[in-house]
This record gives structure tokens, C-alpha cells and sequence, in this order.
């Protein structure tokens, strides 16, 4: 009896069994390889957005931008940021983006400099030099400049897109010369350092006088990433100017800080070209002015929020038809419409403010990139609409 117990409680255990072995075996089935050729892999989210430190449009479409990202190349939308693609996979051998720019002669010229430019505690990814494409992002040719590891500005002339500006800030851990402001006059065939101050000093930002494009102002800041803190300051920091287009330059010095300087945005009036400002990061930094093209300046705010976290931030720009309208971006947006002298936030989707472009047509078209992706806005700022729905470009830091 004993024995027979044994026999049936195996063959009830065998019979328990079985399902589960039959669930197994259909959990190997294949699927049929025909069904995934046919089939086309997309993204259907979480859609996070992404940092971004470089952004445009064009002249003569308000539904067409650009986005330089810090990881995930460049991206462009011409539906006003309803829907976003990326149209630099497969060309870019780098993910970072430091500055984009289209040509306003010919909008089918962009170009892109590699590398973002703000400094940061945790990681900054370097790019490779600068692209071009000649078809409005179709297609993508790389031009040069690949060892200047960061790149903070791309200036191209308004008549004569063969002629163009590069604003290299340069490696931030050692000393090097593959920076400084670089210059072509065939599209990106040949290029020339035409400024270079010394192997600390790179650009970190570069102004155009739209009215007379021969007339450019330099921003250099001497600095260095070091492991344990950024070293931001020192005697290559500065303006330069050049009236030549690029050949001869002069420091610019009367009225600006005495003490040392540190990270420098800089900005010249498309309405006046006699107007140029300056967020300076320094003991005697703010908000400078110059009402005569850099002859002299006056200190006109230096309230520390316009230049807080400056290794980060330090960003300024002109609205094209009023001389006294001004933006300077840092963790806020913020606004004056008194030349500086008093500002307001502006209420963003996202903080960590790196770039704004304004339509030199009309200046309530407007695109401004951070932390979070790039924000479009069709009435000066008073709502700007959030790419982060639309994109998944980060970078994830562990």
C-alpha cells in the first residue's frame, strides 16, 4: 500500500506539472522574422528633453528652428516646435553642441560648432570642430577646427555667407593653442586664427555688428577645470574689438573693471550699433554699457544675480529694434526695457538659461535654449513653448 502511495503522488505531481511546462515551451516561440522587417522601430517615451546650449531660427519662416544639444546632436523642427527630428545622426562623429547658426543670406547654410561652452561642476562633453550643411540640415560636412574642444559662438555674415567667425573657447583642463577666434573667407575651406590671447584664454563669447559686419567684439575668459574647482579669472580675460573684419584688434579697457575679470558675454544693438553691453564676471562685474562702440563704459547694475554661478551662465543679448531692451540669462530669464538699469524675470518651463536667438525681423519671435530643451515664443518671451514633450536628447550622469 505503501508503494502504491509513492506511484500516484509522482503521477499527480507530473500531471500538476505540466502547464507550467507547457507556459515554458510557449514562451520560446520565435516570432516570425518577416514581422519585424516590415515593422519600424520608434520612439514612443517617456520623452525627457534634454540640455541644450545652442539654438536659432531663420529669417523668413517663424515655423522653422534648430537645436544644438549637449548629447544628442542637432535637432529641428518646422512646425514650431510641435514635432522635433534629429538630423545629425550619422553625420556628427560628437554629440555636444556648442552653437548653431544659419546663414541670413541663405537659409539652406547652418553651421555648428562643437562642444558646449558653459563649464560645469559635473561633466562638459567636448565636440569635434565645426559642420556645414548646405541643404538645410540634409546633409552634413565636417570643416575643421576638430582639436578646439569647445566652441561658444559661430558668426556669420549677413551678405556674404563665405565669410565666416568661430569663437573657440578651447579645452578648459590645460593649457593649448587651438583657441581663440578663427576666420574664413571660402566657407570653412581655409581657416585663420586671427585673435589669440594666450593658451588659458579662450572665447566665450563673440558679438557682430549687423550694420557693419567688419566690426566684432571678443569676449575672452582665462580659465581652467581643475578636479576639485573651476578656476575662472585671470589677466587674458577681456574685450577686444576689431573694425577690419578680423585683422587687427584692440583691447577695450576704459571703463571696465580694474580688478580681475572673469567669464564675459557681450552684446552689440542691431537698432544702434553705437550700444554694446557686457555681463562681466569680476569684484567690480555687473552690467556694463557703452554708448559711443566700446570707446567707453559705465557699470549701470551689478546686482549679483545677473552674474551668479558665472563659469555657468554669463549670457546677454539685445532685442533687435529697441537699444534698450535686453535680456540676460542665468538660472532666470530676465528682462530690462531700461538699458539695464532694472530687470524682471520672465517665467520659463524650465531654468538654467544658455542661449537666446531673436528674429531680427521680428523680435517677438524668439527661441531660448537651457537645462531643458529650447522654448519658443511668438509674443516676446510672455509664453514660450517647452520642446521637452517633443525630444529625448540627454545625456544621463551617474
Amino acid at each position: 500500500m505503501k508503494y502504491i502511495l509513492i506511484i500516484l503522488s509522482f503521477m499527480f505531481s507530473l500531471v500538476a506539472m505540466s502547464p507550467v511546462e507547457n507556459r515554458k515551451k510557449n514562451k520560446t516561440k520565435t516570432i516570425d522574422s518577416l514581422l519585424l522587417d516590415i515593422g519600424e522601430w520608434r520612439n514612443i517615451g517617456p520623452f525627457r528633453g534634454g540640455r541644450s546650449t545652442a539654438s536659432t531660427g531663420i529669417t523668413g519662416n517663424d515655423q522653422v528652428y534648430y537645436m544644438g544639444t549637449t548629447g544628442g546632436g542637432v535637432w529641428k523642427t518646422e512646425d514650431a516646435g510641435t514635432t522635433w527630428f534629429n538630423i545629425s545622426d550619422g553625420y556628427f562623429e560628437t554629440g555636444s553642441v556648442g552653437a548653431v547658426a544659419v546663414s541670413e543670406s541663405d537659409n539652406n547654410i547652418v553651421v555648428v560648432g562643437m562642444g558646449e561652452s558653459p563649464v560645469r561642476g559635473v561633466m562638459t562633453s567636448s565636440g569635434d570642430g565645426v559642420y556645414k550643411s548646405l541643404d538645410a540640415g540634409e546633409t552634413w560636412e565636417h570643416i575643421g577646427l576638430e582639436n578646439t574642444k569647445h566652441i561658444s559662438q559661430v558668426r556669420i555674415h549677413p551678405k556674404d555667407p563665405d565669410i565666416m567667425y568661430v569663437a573657440a573657447q578651447g579645452s578648459p583642463y590645460a593649457s593649448t593653442q587651438e583657441r581663440g577666434v578663427y576666420m574664413t573667407t571660402d566657407g570653412g575651406e581655409n581657416w585663420e586664427k586671427v585673435l589669440y590671447v594666450n593658451g588659458f584664454s579662450g572665447v566665450s563669447d563673440l558679438a557682430m555688428d549687423y550694420n557693419n559686419p567688419r566690426v566684432l567684439y571678443a569676449a575672452f575668459w582665462d580659465h581652467q577645470r581643475l578636479p576639485w574647482y573651476v578656476r575662472s579669472g585671470g589677466n587674458g580675460s577681456g574685450i577686444w574689438k576689431t573694425v577690419d573684419g578680423g585683422k587687427t584688434w584692440n583691447k577695450l579697457e576704459d571703463g571696465l573693471p580694474n580688478a580681475l575679470m572673469g567669464k564675459i558675454g557681450v552684446a552689440v544693438s542691431r537698432a544702434n550699433s553705437k550700444v554694446v553691453y557686457a555681463i562681466i564676471e569680476s569684484d567690480e562685474g555687473g552690467l556694463y554699457k557703452s554708448e559711443d562702440a566700446g570707446d567707453s563704459w559705465t557699470l549701470v547694475n551689478e546686482d549679483r544675480v545677473l552674474r551668479a554661478r558665472s563659469w555657468y551662465y554669463m549670457h546677454i543679448y539685445t532685442d533687435p529694434s529697441d537699444e534698450n531692451l535686453v535680456y540676460v540669462l542665468n538660472a532666470p530669464m530676465m528682462k530690462s526695457v531700461d538699458g539695464g538699469k532694472t530687470f524682471t524675470n520672465i517665467r520659463v518651463p524650465h531654468g538654467d538659461n544658455h542661449y537666446l536667438w531673436i528674429n531680427p525681423e521680428d523680435s517677438d519671435i524668439m527661441i531660448n535654449s537651457n537645462d531643458g530643451g529650447s522654448n519658443i515664443s511668438f509674443n516676446g518671451g510672455r509664453v514660450l513653448v517647452h520642446t521637452k514633450e517633443s525630444t529625448n536628447c540627454s545625456v544621463l550622469q551617474g
